[in-house]
């Protein structure tokens, strides 16, 4: 098996991303994770947005959204009116295991994932660490990785809160430092569940050089029992990997609409959610309904969540934001999406049993447009539009105890 190299970046400075710009009424940058775009190296699809004026890190953003708020948007608690970020009701579902595979390990993340729990009222729990290719786990602190950590341990427990959390931390590379088949065997060995990846490799479809390299790597992301998700990316329209293969829910971005704080009900499509067809990965059956769009080729993404930094999701982490700060990015949407599938859907067997109910669904125009909200907003570079889009796939979950 090739070995991807990855290349730890350990400024602890904080660098507006260009190509991103100014947020209206602030600022989106990244963390070096995220900037690292050297092919073959994994990086964050990952941003944060800095609103003007000081906010200070000991309370969480007032215009982020939280675990109530998210859970509400998407249906995984009764609704409350206008989804609003405080006053909306907290998950209480979720079982058996989610694992998120991150580089590395900060040493506040256990502290910091009991301040997120004390804040929202969400249960303690002692996160199962497991370190690749051997222990002890490399430090993440300041990298952004510290804060990717937090991110996706923070939101799957948020959606699924009596699901056992596992970190699968790489030193090198998540599949040739076996972190993610070790995050899969824990999983299964739970008694099944998910597996969320919140990076992608460097490069598109180029990330493993030329040729189709990457087929080599699709049964990596297969395991009995265990649903793999991954970010669809943060270039906008890019096929990235692991989200193209087959065996992968991959999780498009979203933009959550809100008028005089109240959630509209309606979100657009962010427009550096990574999306498109492949020109390597053959169409899978459960994508035969869109063979009109994608042909013979493999297309992203499946599924999509708030993404947007704009309206992303508040996060605790001390070693990077020194307490709390907005997160976005499809990094967000991997996470939350595996923990509402964890907590509303019972367990299937594979990704494939997964995406195959979840594309059936959308053959069946009276339940997909209960159950999901069709994107007909917004653009990555291909344009959202009714029904599924290279952008926001076949859109996000509304009602996901019937749709997922």
């Amino acid at each position: 098996m090739k070995r991807c190299s990855f290349l730890v970046l350990t400024a602890l400075v904080i660098i507006i991303v260009a190509a991103s710009g100014f947020a209206q009424d602030g600022r989106i940058v990244a963390p070096p994770s995220t900037l690292d775009r050297t092919p073959g190296r994994v990086h964050t699809p990952l941003l944060i947005y800095y609103p003007d004026g000081i906010q200070p890190a000991n309370s969480p953003p007032p215009g982020a959204e939280t675990p109530a708020s998210i859970a509400c948007i998407y249906g995984v608690v009764a609704p409350t009116s206008g989804c609003p970020m405080s006053g909306s009701l907290v998950p209480t579902g979720g079982a058996k295991a989610i694992a998120v595979v991150d580089y590395g390990l900060s040493t506040t993340m256990q502290s910091d994932f009991n301040a997120f729990n004390t804040q929202y009222g969400l249960p303690a729990q002692t996160v199962t660490v497991l370190c690749y290719p051997s222990p002890p786990c490399a430090n993440n602190n300041g990298t952004g990785w510290d804060l990717e950590t937090a991110l996706d341990i923070e939101y799957a427990h948020a959606m699924a809160p009596h699901a056992q959390i596992i970190i699968a931390s790489f030193t090198g590379d998540p599949i040739g430092d076996g972190a993610e088949a070790g995050a899969a065997a824990a999983v299964a060995a739970a008694g099944g569940g998910e597996v969320s990846n919140s990076w992608t490799y460097n490069g598109g479809e180029n990330w493993c050089g030329s040729g189709n390299c990457e087929l080599g790597y699709d049964g990596t992301f297969v395991k009995a029992g265990v649903v793999f998700f991954a970010s669809a990316g943060d270039n906008g329209a890019q096929v990235n990997y692991p989200s193209v293969s087959p065996n992968v829910i991959s999780a498009g971005g979203t933009h959550i609409n809100r008028s005089g704080g109240n959630f509209t009900g309606t979100e657009a499509c962010w427009g550096g959610s990574g999306g498109g067809i492949s020109v390597y990965e053959p169409r899978p059956s459960y994508q035969t309904i869109v063979e009109n769009i994608v042909h013979t080729w493999r297309g992203i993404p499946d599924l999509s969540a708030d993404a947007d930094p704009n309206t992303g999701v508040a996060v605790y982490s001390s070693t990077y934001c020194g307490g709390w700060c907005q997160v976005g990015g499809t990094s967000v949407s991997s996470p939350v999406l595996a923990g509402i599938t964890n907590a509303v859907a019972g367990f299937k067997t594979s990704t494939n049993a997964e995406l195959t109910k979840t594309y059936l669904e959308y053959t069946l125009p009276g339940i997909y447009h209960t159950d999901f909200f069709d994107v007909v907003t917004g653009s990555n570079g291909f344009s959202a539009v009714f029904g599924w889009d290279r952008c926001t796939g076949i859109g996000s979950p509304r009602k996901p105890y019937a749709g997922l």
